[in-house]
C-alpha cells in the first residue's frame, strides 16, 4: 500500500516577495472532515488575507495553529488524511 496516495500536505506557497506568513485563523477544526474546495485557514501575506482550501476529501490534521508567530513559506502547517 502506498501512504503517499492518502496523506496530502497543506503547505504555505512561495508567492512573491512574502517569505514569511502568520496564520490568522483556523476555519475547520482538527480532526474534522472535509471535502476538496473546503476553506481550511486564513493566512495573512504582506497585509493581504489568503484563503486556503483541501485539496481533496478527508480528514484534516492541524500541525501548526493560529498565532502571532511568523512562519517560512514551504512551511507544512496541515495535512489532509484521505479515507481511502
Amino acid at each position: 500500500m502506498d501512504i503517499s496516495n492518502q496523506i496530502r500536505q497543506l503547505v504555505i506557497p512561495h508567492s512573491g516577495l512574502a517569505k514569511e506568513v502568520i496564520i490568522i485563523e483556523w476555519l475547520v477544526e482538527h480532526g474534522a472532515n472535509v471535502i476538496a474546495g473546503t476553506p481550511l485557514v486564513i493566512y495573512e501575506s504582506e497585509k493581504s488575507q489568503v484563503e486556503m482550501e483541501a485539496p481533496c476529501d478527508g480528514r484534516l490534521e492541524i500541525l501548526i495553529q493560529a498565532s502571532d508567530v511568523e512562519i517560512g513559506a514551504g512551511t507544512v502547517i496541515g495535512r489532509i488524511v484521505s479515507a481511502e
